[in-house]
């Protein structure tokens, strides 16, 4: 070891306090780099784990492949497991409204097939034999074809075939440039419906159906499902082994890892590795303060000394490279520990949510911890550049200081009268021991800076960070309030005759106390202008009083039993609102004017809270005044019933009018010439035990043979997933930031308490000539107050802009989010500034007043 090496490590020992604090500061930000990327990449893999569950394992598919073909691959060494399924044939789909897909596709799958690619069932069951066969739901939503179990389909099928080429599904349906070839005739019974099979593309030209393969069979027309040993492979595989033959990738699965070719799984990654890039680089930009302002520190204190080696023929090379090993000997002791101590924080972490996650996404897939040798290795890098750049400033600046500045240290304090001069309005509101700790903020700003850099980012952040989560919150808050039932079943193109008997079965479901039905239709409205309010004026633009306006509007048939309990909990004569004539119960009100929840201050639409209307059934869109019917409508100030789960969203835009009547009248308001446009239709229950009345009601529906599209939520699992992810986002945020703010308080720690030790000779002769213990402790108290002052000054009002600009970015205004000044994040911050800085006032003091002032005075600083 060279003399530098041995005097820097002297140096390091004499200043133990502020060696240790810089450990502990590459501790925390090499703990939070390998946490963040440790933990990205246990996310990522359970995303994955969780997609490869749902939708298959695996990861890329060749079409149309011979048997060869497929022991070629299965005994391929990059190659981990294969599956196939037999391309029996394609057979018109008759009555099929999608002229892109007219045919259906018969996928004969073996055991291994069903175990590989997922299935999930919508009715009836897996097909046992190659007579049975599983009808893909989008036969009947997009091709407009009806099928039920039980029903029996007899299809010619063969080979699509242009010329003497035959296609396949990835060769998309050409009218009048393929014929189709019969080959047999086959007899299938529909055991059941499922959701569409993950690999089939949109411009597939036929609607997948699947059936056994029949062992007896020699089949070479396979596709082939292939998982390789190392997904990052798997463009280069598809392309060098597919030759002639298509291939899809499923990129389902390899969104997760980065390996995905869609477009919109590349934007989604860039957003993921940008938003763990910014989190990175505000760890780096905290621990930076800290490592620098630290070798900073230490440059001051060895300044004298890197004169007198300079002074002895020591080149810049050579300082420069001092202050370099110092770097080296820190990191070389605190990225190890901080690597291990960021792998126990975040497994910590994974155990306290990962119950939490399986609420919210996967619950048959455990979340946990997945080191990456190559994460790691990233994070240790990154640590390792964070101490370069910290060490490499300050060690170019020892390098380039004169000897004679080095020697006597005149290159950090300004002594000149006009740069450290105070107003005497400051000498006399802050008196002597005031001025004097001001004077010592211009004597050498970049300390202090640095100081208040540190103190402003930590008072941003947390104040920052307590805003994303309390905006979190209140949009949980305010999913919390949408729905007044349990569990919701909704569907478009269900009869009403198969819904109520589905209805009648659900509600015997064990736990169900409570339920209700529903059909929203859509209509309008020709309302006079007259009779439209100045509210509604202003936000529709002048309409005149002869004028008339078509509002849209939908009435909600509730069954007869729970409209007759709004009646009478409105307080509404029954007798007016009940029977074959009757009043009807409306909400108009001035969209995008309030809450629901304050209806009573929402502007109304009309001027009148009674009004005779006239409606007209809304048909592809448009209205029919021809049929319309004149109908007595009473407007109040309530909430009505939620629509149930429409396609998947329970919470539908309202229109300007809203209108709720008797089932049975919805029959007056057909007319069998019109079909009236349906906005949905559904079923609403209240459970004492949702989770257990929910797996009741979907084994119903599975039993029920049903064919139509539709949806069915449990909405206290929703709020559940509401709550368990604003839990997740609160222990993220606030381990971020606690360990954000143990870096800024270190920061602060090391800086003042090592600027009041390389001050200990000038406060030593303020003592010596007669400043008292009490005049010294003010005058420290004022530095104080000015640290913390100078801090909240910058820090508060970047910080309630960073609030702002996290409300607006989390939509602002919409979904209930209004934006909450941070009063108590602004608390805490201003006690926590100065309670920090006094601390470690208090600790410098302490030391400063246990030495000898003679010793002091004579301290040569070597």
């Amino acid at each position: 070891m060279n003399i530098f090496n041995k005097v820097t490590l002297q140096s390091m020992k004499k200043s133990r306090t502020r060696t240790i604090v810089t450990i502990i500061g590459v501790i925390l930000s090499a703990a939070m780099i390998t946490g963040v990327a440790t933990f990205g990449v246990s996310l990522l893999n359970y995303m994955a784990d969780g997609a490869a569950q749902k939708y298959g394992g695996w990861h890329v598919e060749f079409e149309d492949v011979d048997s060869s073909f497929v022991a070629k691959q299965a005994s391929n060494d990059k190659v981990a497991d294969t599956a196939t399924f037999e391309n029996i044939g394609y057979a018109t789909l008759d009555g099929g409204k999608n002229p892109n897909r007219p045919y259906l596709f018969i996928a004969g799958y073996n055991e291994e097939a069903f175990d590989t690619l997922p299935i999930t069932l919508l009715s009836g069951r897996l097909p046992k034999n190659s007579g049975e066969i599983l009808i893909s739901g989008s036969v009947m939503t997009k091709g407009g074809v009806q099928y039920a179990v039980g029903d029996t389909l007899s299809l010619a099928v063969g080979s699509r075939m242009n010329g003497k080429e035959k296609l396949g599904q990835s060769d998309p349906y050409t009218s009048g440039g393929e014929t189709l070839v019969p080959q047999g005739e086959r007899t299938y019974t529909v055991v059941g419906i499922s959701q569409t099979p993950r690999f089939e593309e949109d411009s597939a030209p036929g609607y997948t159906v699947i059936t056994t393969t029949d062992a007896a069979d020699t089949a070479d027309d396979l596709s082939l499902f292939v998982t390789l040993k190392n997904p990052r492979e798997v463009h280069a595989y598809a392309k060098s082994t597919a030759g002639s033959h298509a291939y899809i990738l499923n990129n389902t699965v390899l969104r997760f890892m980065g390996l995905s070719d869609d477009s919109g799984d590349k934007v989604l990654n860039a957003l993921l590795y940008s938003a763990g890039g910014i989190v990175v680089l505000i760890i780096m930009l905290g621990s930076i303060f800290l490592i620098y302002n630290s070798f900073n520190i230490s440059l001051n204190e060895r300044t004298h000394q890197f004169g007198i080696l300079s002074s002895v023929g020591a080149t810049a090379k050579q300082l420069r490279h001092s202050v370099l090993f110092e770097g080296f000997c820190i990191g070389a002791i605190g990225i190890p520990i901080g690597v291990l101590v960021g792998i126990a924080s975040i497994r910590l972490v994974i155990g306290v949510v990962a119950k939490n996650f399986a609420n919210v996404l996967y619950n048959s897939v455990p979340l946990t911890l997945t080191l990456s040798a190559p994460a790691i290795l990233a994070a240790v890098a990154v640590s390792t550049i964070t101490i370069l750049i910290s060490a490499y400033i300050p060690a170019r600046k020892a390098a380039s200081t004169p000897v004679m500045e080095c020697i006597r240290q005149t290159n950090e304090v300004k002594v000149e009268a006009n740069a450290v001069k105070t107003s005497k309005l400051a000498q006399r509101i802050y008196g002597l021991e005031g001025t004097l700790a001001l004077r010592n903020f211009k004597r050498n700003k970049k300390r202090y800076r640095s100081i208040v850099l540190s103190l402003v980012l930590s008072v941003v952040l947390f104040i920052s960070t307590s805003a994303f989560v309390t905006n979190l919150k209140q949009a949980s808050a305010g999913a919390t309030e949408v729905t007044t039932y349990d569990i919701g079943f909704g569907t478009r193109d269900m009869d009403d005759s198969e819904m109520l008997r589905l209805y009648d079965k659900l509600k015997t479901a064990d736990g169900v106390y409570e339920s209700s039905y529903q059909v929203i239709m859509k209509y309008f409205c020709a309302a006079k202008g007259s009779d439209l309010s100045d509210a509604y004026r202003e936000s529709a633009g002048t309409h005149s009083p002869d004028e008339t306006v078509n509002l849209p509007m939908t009435i909600q048939f509730l069954d007869n039993s729970t409209y007759l309990k709004i009646v009478q909990g409105l307080g509404l004569p029954a007798e007016e609102y009940t029977g074959q004539n009757v009043k009807l119960i409306g909400v108009a009100k001035v969209e995008g004017r309030g809450n629901q929840e304050e209806a009573d201050q929402i502007p109304d639409v009309f001027t009148s809270s009674s009004l005779n209307l006239t409606i007209e059934p809304e048909t592809n869109g448009e209205p029919k005044p021809e049929q319309g019917k004149n109908v007595s409508i009473t407007f109040v100030n309530a909430a009505l019933p939620d629509t149930p789960p429409i396609l998947g969203s329970f919470n539908q835009t309202p229109s300007v009018l809203q209108v709720i009547a008797p089932y049975s009248l919805k029959e007056k308001f057909e007319n069998p010439d019109t079909t009236v446009d349906i906005q949905g239709k559904g079923l609403t229950f209240q459970s004492k035990n949702p989770s257990q009345s929910m797996a009741k009601m979907e084994a119903m529906i599975k039993g029920s043979g049903i064919t139509a599209s539709y949806s069915i939520l449990d909405m206290t699992k929703i709020f559940d997933e509401n709550r368990n992810m604003i839990f997740i986002a609160n222990v993220f945020a606030y381990t971020f930031i606690i360990m954000i703010s143990l870096i800024a308080v270190a920061n602060v720690f090391n800086t003042i308490s090592t600027n009041i030790k390389l001050r200990r000779r000038e406060l030593a002769m303020l003592r010596s000539v007669g400043m008292s213990e009490r005049g010294f402790q003010k005058m420290m108290n004022f530095e104080c107050a000015f640290y913390g002052m100078r801090a909240l000054i910058f820090g508060l009002p970047i910080a309630v802009i960073s609030s702002w600009l996290i409300y607006k970015g989390m939509g602002g205004g919409a979904d209930n989010i209004d934006f909450v000044f941070p009063w108590r994040s602004i608390g805490i911050s201003v006690f926590g500034v100065f309670f920090v800085v006094f601390i470690t006032m208090l600790y410098a003091i302490s030391k400063i007043k246990k030495e000898n002032i003679i010793d002091a005075l004579r301290d040569d600083m070597t």
